[in-house]
């Protein structure tokens, strides 16, 4: 009986190439998988003769290729899978355009609000304006999000259910809004969701990342609604993914009176920090730059005042919680190195770093600060040279330059806002636009990483900036088994084919999920 019943919890996997780490590069031929863990990583003899004697099943690879799972350090998962049924404008290059596919995306569905995201004024020609949508729907309420998801485009219904008014960030003539503006009228949105809408989005999201690849992510922006359905999927064992949850700042007053600190959660799910969005995107120009905007007469501003960050870092250290600070544009930063300064902690975390000049690095490197970048952006952004100048086009996303000074650094995708497929941001990381004629590869070419780099980045360093390095991010004894098969080898595909490669299965914990 004992022998059976280790039989189910004890594989190998044999004869394949499987990449263990990436810095340095190593790779092994057989794995045996113990009660969610990597009991022994080395040759297929071996690890045939060792589950052979313990009763397990042994999986023969044929040659195919084994990752570990892939660690996307942020993204906000519900907006994931509530995007999966949402009117997707990505890649649309003109109003007519954008009004066909309203159209007939509002015909395919009965719901009360229209919600959209993705569209882009630089590939429409203009903004989109709330007389545009009413020339297409006028009876239902619609909210289309920018692809930054930092503005956003309402009709007069929306604008008149939600009682808008005219102010900072809030565009009434055409029906724009921006920054906390948007936040509020998502907040307005939002309220009409239930725990179960939320369930329903978060598990889709999750199944969905992990088709891709994607087996843990840091779920960042998290509000109240979001946490509770995340808890109780963990509770009916519906999470397919391993989620490291940073929470919005207005949850820590409650997270004070119940005395929650970093780390407290489960195998699936564990509360990490607080995540703040202190400034707003180039493609906005919402984030706040140290010098004005090249292609307009504004330097952006922050979300939020230098005294109020400081107040919720205080507050998030006292419980021993890590930041996570959204800051694009460099003056942004240099609000946040101030305050992370103060406070002398290790490992706290910017989001993107979209802007950032040489000093800046050096600051970071000084300080511990590790960095959550996204190199999609670097394709999606293709304006960014424009917005910023040509003097500033070398701080654009330095990741090479971050590297070389000794920042930890991990990826992700800010998916929905890019794709979660982790092998188009391995692609972007390693060719920065250069099949794509983007003008940022012109003066950023060495700010390419290599293909080694990319996969370390994504996997490990995800996991360090998240404090899980000794469980996750490579393939190695007593680590969790968290790994993908793909259908090709990496480092035998040209660059150009790395955001072709397919996911075939998904393991966590040693368990198939996809």
């Amino acid at each position: 009986m004992k022998k059976l019943w280790v039989s189910k919890l004890i594989h190998a996997f044999v004869n394949g190439k499987i990449y263990t780490s990436f810095q340095p590069k190593k790779v092994a031929d057989g794995i045996v998988i113990a009660h969610e863990k990597i009991l022994y990583v080395g040759d297929s003899k071996k690890a045939t003769k060792i589950v052979k004697e313990l009763g397990g099943e042994i999986i023969d690879l044929q040659g195919k290729t084994i990752l570990p799972g892939f660690i996307d350090s942020h993204t906000h998962l519900n907006s994931l899978g509530q995007s999966l049924h949402m009117l997707d404008l990505n890649g649309t290059t003109s109003i007519d355009e954008f009004k066909e596919k309203l159209k007939k995306y509002a015909e395919s569905v009965k719901t009360t609000w229209i919600l959209g995201f993705g569209w882009d004024q630089e590939d429409l020609g203009r903004y989109p304006t709330k007389e545009d949508i009413d020339e297409v729907i006028k009876d239902r309420p619609v909210f289309l999000s920018r692809t930054c998801f930092h503005a956003a485009v309402l009709n007069t219904k929306a604008i008149e259910l939600i009682g808008l008014e005219e102010g900072e960030d809030v565009d009434l003539e055409r029906g724009i809004v921006k920054e906390n503006a948007l936040e509020r009228v998502r907040d307005v949105i939002n309220q009409n969701l239930t725990i179960e809408d939320y369930k329903q989005f978060i598990e889709e999201g999750a199944k969905f990342a992990l088709s891709q690849g994607v087996t843990s992510i840091g779920f960042v922006s998290v509000n109240e609604k979001s946490l509770r359905a995340l808890l109780e999927l963990d509770s009916e064992g519906k999470l397919p993914i391993r989620v490291f949850v940073y929470l919005n700042p207005s949850l820590l007053e409650e997270l004070k009176k119940l005395g929650l600190t970093k780390n407290i959660g489960s195998k699936r799910v564990k509360i990490m920090g607080i995540k703040i969005l202190a400034d707003g995107s180039l493609g906005a120009r919402t984030a706040w730059l140290s010098k004005p905007y090249e292609d307009a007469p504004t330097s952006g501003h922050p979300n939020i005042s230098k005294e109020e960050l400081e107040t919720i870092v205080q507050e998030a250290q006292q419980l021993g919680l890590q930041m996570a600070v959204h800051a694009i544009g460099d003056r942004t930063i240099d609000m946040v190195l101030d305050i992370y300064e103060k406070f002398g902690e290790e490992r706290y975390r910017i989001e993107h770093a979209s802007i950032i000049r040489e000093d800046q690095i050096e600051r970071m490197k000084k300080l511990g600060v590790v960095v959550s970048v996204q190199p999609r952006f670097v394709i999606s952004d293709w304006w960014a040279v424009q917005r910023v100048g040509k003097e500033r086009a070398k701080w654009i996303y330095p990741f090479n330059s971050m590297l070389k000074k000794g920042i930890p650094i991990g990826f992700g995708t800010d998916s929905p806002i890019e794709v979660v497929n982790p092998w188009e941001t391995v692609y972007a990381a390693v060719t920065r636009g250069k099949f794509e004629g983007i003008e940022t590869y012109k003066y950023t070419e060495e700010e390419c990483v290599s293909l080694e780099e990319a996969l370390h980045l994504y996997i490990y360093g995800s996991a360090y900036i998240m404090h899980s390095e000794n469980e996750l991010g490579t393939l190695e004894e007593e680590k969790l088994a968290d790994f993908i098969i793909v259908d090709k080898d990496p480092f035998e595909v040209e660059e150009r084919e790395l955001k072709n490669i397919k996911v075939l299965e998904a393991y966590v914990g040693g368990s198939k999920l996809y």
